[in-house]
């Protein structure tokens, strides 16, 4: 694992991101990491914290995909109140003008050494073949949970912390799953490629492979992906129950991980 510990100039980071379990995850392992983090859920919120002089980030870390004011008109307001570096952050491509606005872009999940490295000018971690290939193909043999990951998490902070975490994913899937089967009943392709895409971001940062990756087939197949022609979007999200299903198991294979791993 990366060594921090002996770098006390790590820069003060703002991490601004709407989706409680990204934000959070994010927060807490950069701090564990020795990063001092501030955060707002919003584009909104992140101007007045700034505005109010509550914090002085030397990075700014913006999720590409947030209601509300967001994309270039957050990077004005974001310029007009700090000189901070702002850089984007996804589990997906952000459109070209964003970028061209921002100092970068990180693509989720990303760790504290690819931060690290992106920060020092050298070129972030990608995505491996593999991880890319299953964005088209959900694979049976994916395991509930990355265990470099959890190791890394286990390096950082006591179990207990981690555990916390893990909760916290299980119970965001719960709550999102009632509300993703109501967008696919409603044939509402944008909102069920949102959901998607929160759960792939904030799954992915925690290393929950299964659900980040049946996230991104809700996102990629759902939401960007082009319906064939002479098929409806109805028939189209109906593709996707499949994957709300195997989303539920997921999060109760996240559960049962959590009673192995972490006994009470």
């Amino acid at each position: 694992m990366f060594e921090f510990a002996n770098k006390p100039d790590l820069p003060t980071l703002l991490v601004i991101d709407d989706d409680l379990v990204s934000r959070e995850v994010l927060a807490t392992v950069l701090t564990m990491t020795g990063y001092t983090v501030h955060t707002a859920d919003s584009g909104e919120a992140s101007l007045k914290l700034l505005s109010a002089g509550k914090c002085a980030p030397s990075v700014i870390l913006v999720d590409a995909q947030m209601p509300g004011l967001s994309g270039t008109q957050l990077i004005e307001g974001l310029r007009a109140r700090s000189t901070a570096r702002v850089v984007f952050i996804s589990a997906s491509k952000v459109p070209d003008a964003i970028l061209a606005a921002s100092d970068g872009f990180l693509l989720k999940p990303f760790d504290p050494e690819a931060l690290h490295n992106f920060l020092e000018g050298q070129a972030p971690l990608a995505a491996s073949a593999g991880e890319e290939s299953l964005l088209t193909k959900l694979d049976p043999d994916t395991p509930v949970v990355n265990a470099a990951t959890l190791a890394q998490l286990r390096e950082m902070m006591p179990d207990s912390s981690v555990k916390q975490i893990y909760a916290a994913i299980v119970a965001d899937l719960d709550k999102r799953l009632p509300a993703l089967e109501d967008a696919i009943a409603k044939g509402d392709i944008a909102e069920v490629g949102r959901i998607g895409h929160a759960i792939k971001g904030g799954c992915g940062m925690a290393g929950a492979l299964q659900a980040s990756q049946l996230g991104a087939l809700l996102q990629e197949g759902v939401l960007e992906v082009a319906v064939p022609a002479g098929a409806s979007s109805r028939n189209h999200l109906d593709n996707s129950s499949s994957v709300v299903s195997n989303l539920r198991a997921a999060a109760r294979n996240l559960e049962s991980m959590i009673k192995t791993e972490f006994p009470a």
